[in-house]
């Protein structure tokens, strides 16, 4: 499964074993005057899932629009990489810092360029 796609081309979103691509995208809500911090509390969590097995992209950042939103936005090879990486999810302080979150897995199946 690969994630570079060339202009018009269509692929198949499966590995070998039939796992589905996972995309992980949402929102979080945080103190407009405490993001910048949250953000800069994510650096490490972003390296650690970008040099992660499976993970194909992974983007914690701040809404050109809302000040209190952060949008997440991560790509996976499969279920079991997300589950891998996520262990017992976000930290305690990330949690309380969060306002209000809306964040969803979806499973992939076919990938259209756009460009």
């Amino acid at each position: 499964m690969s994630p570079d796609l060339a202009d018009g081309l269509s692929v198949r979103c499966q590995d070998s074993e039939g796992n589905a691509m996972v995309i992980v995208a949402g929102q979080l809500f945080v103190d407009p005057a405490q993001r910048e911090r949250y953000l800069a509390d994510c650096v490490g969590v972003v390296r650690q899932a970008r040099s992660a097995p499976g993970c194909l992209d992974f983007a914690i950042t701040a809404d050109l629009v809302d000040p209190g939103r952060i949008n997440v936005f991560e790509r996976w090879a499969s279920q079991e990489a997300v589950t891998t990486f996520r262990g017992s999810g976000p930290s305690e302080e990330q949690s309380t810092a969060m306002l209000a979150a809306s964040v969803a897995e979806y499973d992939i199946a076919e990938v259209r360029s756009l460009t």
